[in-house]
C-alpha cells in the first residue's frame, strides 16, 4: 500500500505546582538569539513523543534556536503552561490543540503579545479559529477515514477502536473518521493512560464478551503488542493495525503479527514547528498557503516496512 491522498522554559522559576509527576519538562539548549517554547499534550512513557523532540532538537540546532520542551496531558495544565511561557517573554510557541477549548484564552493572550504561534499534531480543525501561525501535522478524521476504507477492503465486520485519552480531539478524531467510512459494527474502548496490565485486562474482558470482534485498531503503537497479548490469551482470531509507529511495531509487521501501522511521521511534525516559527521570526515568512502542512498518513505493511525499518530503529520514524 503506498501513500493515501491527503486534504492536506523554560525552567518554571517558582511554580511548584508544575513539577508535578504528571508533567514533563526539559529544556533543549543551544547558545542561540531565540528561544521557542514547546508544550504539548504528551504522556508519561509514551516515546511517540521522544521522535516529536528529535524532529524539533534538529530543526532548533539547525537554526540556532534555544528550545525548552513541556508537556502536561491534563488540560487545564498545558494551558496553563501556555501563560507561564508567555510570562517568560519567549520568542515563539509551538504547541498541540489537543484541549482547544481549555487552551484559546491563553493562545489569545501569547497572540497579544506579538508571540507567533505554531500548532502542530493535534488541533488541524482549530488552528485557524485561534489565529495561529501555521500548522504541521495529520489530518486525523482523514487518516481515520482511511482506516475505516482499509477495514472495509480486509472484509472487517465488527471492530474495536482503543483510545488511550478520552477527550484528547485528535485521537476522538481517529475513531469518529474509522465509523464515519467503516461499514460494519464500531466501538470506541477508553482506557486511561499506559497502564498496559489495565489495557490488557480490558480488552480481554471485551473480546470474551463479544466473541464477533474481528480487528482492533490502536490509537498509539505501544498498545498494540499488549493488545495482540490479550486477543492470543483468549484464543481469538481478530486482527490489530495501528496508529503511529515503534521499531517494535515494525517488527511485529514484519513479522505478518500486525496488519499496519499509521504514520504521521512525528520527526516532520516537530521539526516543521520550529522552523515555521524560526521563518516568521528571521524572515517574516509563513508556511502552507494558509492551510495546514500535512505529514500524513502513511500506511506501513509488511510490504514497505522493510525500507522504514531502518529510520524506525534509529528513533525519527
Amino acid at each position: 500500500m503506498t501513500k493515501i491522498s491527503r486534504k492536506t522554559l523554560w525552567t518554571l522559576a517558582g511554580g511548584v505546582a508544575f513539577v508535578a509527576a504528571s508533567m514533563l519538562g526539559t529544556a533543549d539548549s543551544y547558545a542561540a538569539k531565540y528561544t521557542i517554547a514547546m508544550i504539548t499534550h504528551a504522556q508519561p512513557g509514551d516515546t511517540f513523543w521522544d521522535i516529536i523532540r528529535k524532529g524539533a532538537n534538529a530543526a532548533a540546532k539547525k537554526d540556532d534556536v534555544k528550545l525548552v520542551y513541556l508537556a502536561s496531558p491534563d488540560a487545564n495544565k498545558e494551558a496553563q503552561l501556555i501563560a507561564n511561557v508567555v510570562q517568560q517573554h519567549v520568542d515563539g510557541i509551538a504547541l498541540t490543540l489537543a484541549f482547544p477549548d481549555a487552551e484559546a484564552a491563553n493562545v489569545k493572550a501569547a497572540l497579544a503579545a506579538k508571540i507567533p504561534v505554531v500548532g502542530f499534531n493535534a488541533g488541524v480543525d482549530d488552528w485557524k479559529k485561534q489565529g495561529l501561525l501555521g500548522y504541521a501535522g495529520q489530518d486525523e478524521t482523514v487518516a481515520g477515514e482511511a482506516v475505516g476504507d482499509e477495514l472495509n477492503k480486509e472484509g472487517a465486520k465488527n471492530i474495536i477502536c482503543v483510545d488511550q485519552q478520552q477527550g484528547a480531539v485528535q485521537l476522538e478524531e481517529r475513531c469518529d473518521g474509522i465509523a464515519k467510512t467503516f461499514k460494519g459494527k464500531s466501538e470506541v474502548l477508553y482506557m486511561t493512560g499506559y497502564d498496559m496490565p489495565t489495557v490488557k485486562a480490558r480488552v480481554q474482558a471485551k473480546l470474551q464478551q463479544d466473541s464477533t470482534i474481528d480487528y482492533i485498531v490502536t490509537l498509539g503503537a505501544p498498545f498494540a503488542p499488549t493488545v495482540l497479548d490479550a486477543i492470543s490469551a483468549v484464543g481469538s482470531k481478530a486482527k490489530v493495525g495501528t496508529f503511529d509507529m515503534s521499531p517494535q511495531a515494525i517488527t511485529l509487521i514484519q513479522n505478518g503479527k500486525l496488519q499496519w501501522a499509521i504514520d504521521q511521521q512525528p520527526f516532520v511534525e516537530g521539526y516543521e514547528a520550529v522552523d515555521m516559527i524560526w521563518l516568521n521570526l528571521v524572515n517574516g515568512d509563513t508556511v502552507g498557503g494558509g492551510q495546514p502542512v500535512l505529514t500524513g498518513p502513511f500506511f506501513v505493511t509488511k510490504d514497505n516496512a522493510a525500507a522504514v525499518a531502518k529510520y524506525a530503529k534509529a528513533g525519527t520514524r
